[in-house]
């Protein structure tokens, strides 16, 4: 599907094109979503340039993700999508600068294209350009991948409070199920925005470092740098919370690892306070002939107290030493 994007009556205006139709002469944005092989030749013929398969989008070399081909500029992120799902994804987005026209190519559908189409649609200056759409872009991915971290932080502060909540009145081998299932949830989000993050401050380091991007104005080029520290920054505090999900998932096995000692503990209490009442009934359940104490009378009552003084005596010495 195209969207091809012109700005109109001081907004940005989605004009939908059929395989076989032509882009508006005043686009400035063209949005292809899951072409087929009629679009891309459509977009191929309209700007005069190479529009990359979905196998060379997710190659992960920085050659075919960044690169300068025939005077257009060609980037490639990774974009996180589904963030608020069980199963977040990370779905590959290029980004082609052309005649000073953005061409987007992608699988998926990002929250930061609705944003910037939303807010854009309600008013956009008459003189924006490919450009410009480029930075308006890259800026709402890193303020939405921001909103990600701050929620990802929040869901990890309180299970760190489930995870050391001594009054938890559940049956713990569900709640440690529950916990371990969260944990790795958050720790495939954190890593996957990681990933995005390090894939769009490759983009702004090529911008930066390539220079190739000459119609952008001082406050863009500015905004460049500014795009840069914000992604170097949230990459290291996205880092930091996949380093204290490490510690809840230790933290956690840890305390697993406790509960089995505790009932490996009861068995070990159990076999101790029963063996020396078991020592007893053994040997008197031998049934030699000469054995004295089977012809008594009070054998039998005085054999049941000697068993119940051998179980409670090594049953106070646990509670007295506090092993149990």
């Amino acid at each position: 599907m195209i969207t091809a994007y012109c700005v109109r009556e001081g907004a940005l205006t989605g004009v939908p094109v059929a395989p076989d139709g032509t882009l508006p002469p005043d686009t400035i944005w063209i949005d292809v979503l899951r072409p087929s092989e009629t679009e891309d030749d459509l977009v191929e013929s309209a700007l005069g340039i190479a529009i990359p398969t979905r196998d060379e989008m997710i190659e992960i070399e920085p050659s075919s993700r960044l690169r300068l081909e025939k005077g257009a500029i060609y980037l490639t992120g990774s974009l996180v999508c589904n963030s608020e799902d069980e199963r977040p994804t990370l779905s590959a987005v290029t980004f082609i600068l052309a005649r000073h026209r953005l061409v987007t190519l992608r699988y998926d559908e990002p929250k930061p294209f609705r944003l910037v189409t939303a807010e854009l649609g309600r008013a956009c200056p008459a003189d924006m350009t490919g450009e410009r759409l480029l930075m308006e872009l890259l800026d709402t991915i890193v303020d939405r991948a921001a909103d990600i971290i701050e929620r990802l932080a929040a869901q990890i502060e309180a299970l760190s409070e489930r995870i050391f909540d001594r009054e938890a009145r559940t049956d713990q081998n569900q709640r440690y199920r529950a916990l371990l299932a969260r944990i790795a949830q958050l720790g495939d989000l954190a890593s996957k925005v990681r990933e995005s993050l390090v894939s769009m401050a490759r983009i702004f380091t090529f911008l930066a470092a390539e220079g190739e991007l000459k119609a952008m104005s001082k406050d863009q080029k500015t905004a460049l740098k500014s795009l840069q520290r914000d992604a170097t920054s949230l990459t290291d505090h996205v880092s930091y919370l996949g380093d204290k999900i490490t510690f809840l998932l230790d933290a956690t096995l840890g305390l697993v690892s406790i509960e089995q000692n505790n009932i490996i503990k009861i068995f070990a209490v159990l076999s101790v306070v029963l063996m020396p009442p078991t020592l007893i009934a053994s040997i008197y359940g031998m049934n030699f002939e000469h054995m004295p104490e089977l012809a008594l009378t009070w054998g039998y009552p005085a054999a049941l107290i000697a068993m119940l003084i051998a179980a409670i005596v090594p049953y106070w010495i646990f509670k007295w030493r506090r092993w149990l």
